[in-house]
């Protein structure tokens, strides 16, 4: 899911906060807005995808390297990666 891997991967510090901008419009995954019903936060994710999110005049590209249920705040730079 989305909304879990933003919060697991610390992109997004809180679970509710990544569930809000998951349903909003401002997150693409592989080039397209987060799709799903009116719970676009439950798109799944897997190794490889690429995930834009918009704050603001800012956006934050990542490309996601690994998929964990839980992890410690140390590990949690390893399941993704910038890209410019």
């Amino acid at each position: 899911r989305l909304d879990k891997f933003l919060k697991v991967s610390r992109i997004i510090k809180r679970r509710t906060l990544s569930k809000e901008i998951s349903q909003s419009e401002r997150v693409k995954v592989n080039g397209k807005v987060a799709k799903g019903n009116p719970a676009k936060a439950s798109t799944n994710v897997k190794v490889g995808d690429e995930i834009e999110i918009l704050f603001g005049q800012k956006s934050v590209k990542v490309r996601v390297t690994d998929i964990q249920d839980t992890t410690k705040k140390e590990q949690a730079k390893d399941l993704f990666e910038y890209i410019s």
